[in-house]
């Protein structure tokens, strides 16, 4: 059974940092694409960004890049995505999600993880 777990969330003031991870076991983690979703309050799941499995190749939506970043370790099955220069706007529940292929829509991913509260005050 798979299982992606997400930790890292909380409070931060605005212009701070955060890194939030995702613990995935129950499948071949290295030969899948790991992403990014968050869920601002009152709206849908919405891409952050993601990494492939093979040469670590990353994408971020236009928002994201510049200030997070997202890496993996294959030897421990992590995925980390770091939050830098955090707005109240980045607000959200953040999730990890694994697929085969890389995709930016949220209804194409296989696993999905519960979910950690990121919330930054002004």
């Amino acid at each position: 059974q798979v299982h992606l777990v997400e930790s890292g969330g909380g409070l931060v003031q605005a212009g701070g940092s955060l890194r939030l991870s995702c613990a995935a076991s129950g499948l071949p983690f290295s030969t899948y694409v790991m992403a990014w979703f968050r869920r601002p309050p009152g709206k849908e799941r919405l891409f952050v960004g993601m990494i492939g499995w093979s040469y670590g190749t990353t994408h971020y939506t236009d928002d994201a890049r510049g200030r997070f970043t997202i890496t993996r370790d294959n030897d421990k099955n992590e995925v980390y995505l770091e939050m830098n220069s955090l707005e109240p706007e980045d607000t959200a529940v953040y999730y990890c999600a694994a697929r085969r292929r890389a995709s930016w829509y949220a209804r194409e991913y296989e696993y999905w993880g519960q979910g950690t509260q990121v919330t930054v005050s002004s």
